[in-house]
């Protein structure tokens, strides 16, 4: 499979992937995030007492936006969307391993893990700092696809984002759309970091292989995202080039 081809999907696929971050970590429907920086008054009514146990509840998580998360450091928040949401997202994953290797023969399974990791690895690099679409395109090729891609040539999606769901669920439903979009790329879905042995093998039977699966892909999972701390790191001195050229270009313009 060609370059441009696995380029556009994955674009396509980190296209899906920004705005559900986004809606993550910026929506807050009923306040809980703000309330967790408010402290109690003696003029609290009921309400107020509910609405704050149930803020208390969302800090205690370190999810994103609430007070506790502003004392998260970097690593601390890329640890938090591997330790927490890509735990989520991989029940799902691990989830046809119940049916042992009737399913496991499927490619259901490693779309739906290289969809997770997906979304992890772009989020680890956001709270990296790496914000450029570009880049989580070049991060997903080289850890997930072991490529390293010209971008010069990829079609970039141009279509418009489609609606995404607000609800509890807009995470999983996220995931489903980016493997619908990783389709076209299915023999790349293998190069992924996998399960070890000894959990593959366990997965293959029928009931256990559920836990066995899911304990296996929190492995990969956590593999992704050091290779994905990596490929941040290593690219750090690059982004540091662009930028300095791109500020001694605009001072020259300015002269």
């Amino acid at each position: 499979m060609d370059d441009r081809t696995v380029a556009t999907a994955l674009d396509r696929a980190v296209a899906i992937i920004d705005p559900v971050l986004d809606l993550l970590a910026n929506r807050d429907p009923v306040g809980l995030k703000a309330r967790t920086f408010r402290r109690p008054t003696e003029n609290d009514t009921v309400l107020d007492n509910v609405l704050d146990t149930l803020a208390s509840a969302l800090n205690a998580t370190d999810f994103p936006g609430t007070e506790a998360w502003q004392k998260l450091d970097a690593d601390e928040r890329s640890e938090w969307w591997v330790a927490r949401i890509g735990a989520l997202n991989t029940v799902a994953v691990a989830f046809p391993g119940v049916f042992g290797v009737l399913v496991n023969r499927l490619p259901l399974q490693d779309l739906l893990g290289f969809a997770n990791q997906s979304m992890v690895l772009v989020a680890v690099a956001r709270e990296s700092g790496v914000t450029e679409r570009s880049a989580h395109v070049r991060l997903l090729a080289e850890v997930l696809c072991e490529r390293e891609i010209d971008l010069s040539e990829t079609e970039q999606n141009t279509e418009p984002t489609p609606r995404r769901d607000n609800g509890p669920f807009a995470l999983l439903h996220a995931m489903w759309d980016v493997s619908s979009v990783l389709r076209d790329v299915s023999s790349e879905l293998a190069k992924r970091p996998h399960s070890r042995k000894v959990f593959r093998i366990i997965s293959m039977i029928p009931l256990v292989g559920g836990v066995a699966g899911y304990f296996g892909e929190r492995g990969a999972l956590s593999r992704a995202a050091k290779q994905g701390r990596r490929w941040v790191a290593d690219h750090a001195e690059d982004r540091r080039d662009v930028r300095s050229d791109m500020s001694t270009t605009s001072a020259n313009l300015r002269k």
